[in-house]
């Protein structure tokens, strides 16, 4: 399903309808695609360095203790909002430390 949006400016008179409007709107898009593609580009080198520096890169890890919580609250059937609440730790840690005990 598709949905009609229309663009009024009321800074400047350039509509997206006649073709400079249209022209003017598809550089703006070139322009914020490269941008947005070279800011990736400067992250991701930017990770790297980190990593050849040694630099821890992401997110903290839970300690033992934390996962064997997880674990043992998991099988006394406690639910995974229930136990991150508990736990002081977020969903997506108990989510990830449930699938990876499972296997």
């Amino acid at each position: 399903m598709r949905k009609a949006v229309t663009f009024i400016s009321i800074n400047r008179a350039s509509t997206p309808a006649p073709p400079a409007g249209r022209a003017m709107f598809q550089m703006m898009g070139v322009f914020a695609e490269f941008e947005r593609a070279i800011i990736r580009e400067r992250v991701v080198a930017g990770l790297a360095r980190a990593k050849a520096e040694g630099k821890a890169v992401g997110r903290p890890t839970v300690g033992a203790e934390v996962e064997n919580a997880i674990r043992q609250m998991r099988r006394d059937r406690l639910g995974i909002q229930k136990i991150a609440r508990t736990l002081g730790v977020g969903v997506s840690v108990v989510q990830r430390v449930v699938a990876t005990s499972a296997v």
